[in-house]
């Protein structure tokens, strides 16, 4: 253990100093607010891809999705991330990523807020926008502190929870705030080469070890499993082997739907797209970003998949969100290749967790700054005070992350299991059809909006009073994805029955498409 807790040390540390670095670096092309928030709109093809790739998947995606659904489903699980590698990331590159680089460009828009200002000539929504995106993705960000601090503490079990958690807040504030936009995209490219490289590793590891016998012996061996007799999640290996999820087919389904389609609405995910540098670019980033999402989502999925066979099909005392941190310590906890392997996993995890949190915490900090204050002040507010304001919020929301992270509030835990499903449920509707449909109506965005949000607040709120609050957090996925498709039909349904009082503005945006 001690060599285990050297090696991440210095791993830690030589990781520290290279995204310091690239903050460092990156401050002299952040000191206007476009280049702070959007770099510019100058940025490639590798990094863009990378910065999509990382931000998608958080330790979350490891050390829960993974392990609960790998645990409890087996090989079938591996379809999420098949999902979440087309219809999440190649699809919406496809199909969103060069229309809204142009729109966003046209409408000289930053963020997701003031696009819809822009593109509605509603500041109502913009402000409405501003709160959801505040009010959903800060404790989002609080949630991936404490579950990656969790996992530290299992390598370190001496140190406290909260300092680890610490030492991320501190290194995401330190790049986050010297570079923006572009130290955080390029953190991303570094970090996602170290996630190719431990999702790589930790897949040939997990197939190699004993219990799981080689590609050749995996499905056999799955196949044969049997659980014991105080599992409290029995299954069986027909059950495991069943490439479409057998009996968890529904779940695997609307799991499949809710974390693929959910980022087609998401502003940290689309943000991606307004600081791309051309057409070319998006077409290269397209097949990187795709092929990036698959080795990372399936190979995460699969080590999931053989959990039951390493840990001999006993459940660890944290429950299925222990199951990764468990095969961890089991296939890379002896030995001095394995405990390297260990040390790389682990930044692995750092780095899946930061990439998301420095794109949560911009996309909130900018979303008060940019959007929110100006929106309610009389006087204007210049760029430099914005871009200053962005860049004290974005220490702020770190902070305030940290802080709920700390406390065990029951509240903000269960409100992460929405956040998803809530955000984007709320957006969609309105993002997709105002890129696409000169016919949408202010109305008819407003109300898709609100219909997002009084589905998955209405369904909670019914459930909870006829149940309690944990069977609607249980609920959660179904509630994201209903939100999802009621925002995609109820924006053009009532922009049908509504009218558009500024026809040639619209007009003039969709001119947009006509330039190169």
């Amino acid at each position: 253990m001690k060599d285990a807790q050297l090696y991440t040390i210095i791993a830690l540390c030589v990781y520290a100093l290279a995204m310091a670095l690239i903050g460092c670096i990156s401050y002299g092309k952040s000191k206007t607010l476009d280049g702070f928030l959007i770099g510019g709109r100058n940025i490639g093809a590798w990094v863009t891809a990378f910065a999509y790739g990382t931000t998608y998947f958080s330790a979350v995606v490891f050390v829960g999705y993974a392990g609960q659904h790998g645990w409890n489903i087996g090989v079938g699980s591996i379809w999420i991330g098949v999902g979440n590698a087309v219809l999440g990331c190649l699809i919406s590159w496809l199909l969103f990523a060069n229309r809204t680089r142009k729109m966003t460009k046209k409408l000289e828009a930053k963020t997701m807020p003031e696009y819809f200002e822009k593109r509605y000539a509603s500041k109502g929504m913009k402000i409405l926008a501003s709160i959801i995106i505040f009010v959903f993705l800060v404790p989002y960000s609080a949630a991936v502190y404490k579950g990656l601090g969790s996992l530290f503490s299992a390598v370190f079990p001496g140190v406290e929870t909260w300092v680890w958690m610490l030492i991320i807040a501190c290194l995401t504030a330190v790049y986050l705030v010297a570079g923006g936009y572009v130290a955080t995209a390029y953190t991303d490219l570094v970090q996602g080469i170290i996630m190719i490289v431990g999702v790589v590793c930790l897949v040939f590891a997990v197939l190699n070890h004993e219990n799981v016998g080689g590609v050749a012996g995996f499905m056999e061996n799955l196949r044969a499993f049997e659980s014991l007799p105080n599992d409290p999640n029995p299954t069986t290996g027909e059950q495991l082997t069943n490439i479409f999820g057998g009996s968890s087919f529904k779940f695997l389904c609307v799991n499949i739907m809710l974390t693929s389609f959910g980022t087609w609405g998401l502003p940290q995910m689309i943000g991606k797209f307004y600081a791309i540098k051309d057409t070319a670019a998006i077409k290269r980033g397209t097949v990187i970003s795709t092929l990036f999402c698959v080795i990372i989502g399936c190979g995460a999925y699969l080590v999931g998949s053989t959990s039951r066979l390493i840990l001999d099909g006993q459940l660890p005392e944290g429950g299925v969100d222990a199951v990764i941190p468990a095969v961890l310590m089991e296939v890379l906890g002896g030995g001095t290749l394995g405990i390297i392997l260990l040390a790389v996993i682990m930044i692995l995890l750092l780095s899946a967790s930061m990439s998301t949190l420095e794109a949560v915490v911009l996309t909130s900090a900018s979303a008060v700054a940019v959007d929110l204050i100006p929106s309610i002040r009389k006087k204007e507010t210049k760029p430099e005070t914005q871009m200053l304001l962005t860049r004290i919020l974005c220490l702020v929301f770190v902070a305030c992350s940290f802080i709920f992270a700390t406390q065990n509030i029951p509240i903000i835990v269960s409100l992460m299991s929405f956040s998803w499903g809530v955000v984007s449920g709320c957006f969609i509707g309105p993002y997709i059809w105002g890129l696409f449909s000169k016919k949408i109506t202010k109305v008819g965005a407003y109300a898709g909006m609100i219909a997002g949000l009084l589905t998955v607040g209405g369904a909670t709120l019914v459930i909870t009073l006829t149940s309690d609050f944990s069977a609607a957090a249980a609920k959660s996925p179904e509630m994201g994805v209903i939100a999802m498709a009621v925002s995609m039909v109820v924006v053009p349904v009532v922009s049908l029955i509504t009218k558009n009082k500024d026809t040639k503005r619209v007009d003039e945006i969709f001119t947009c498409y006509n330039e190169k």
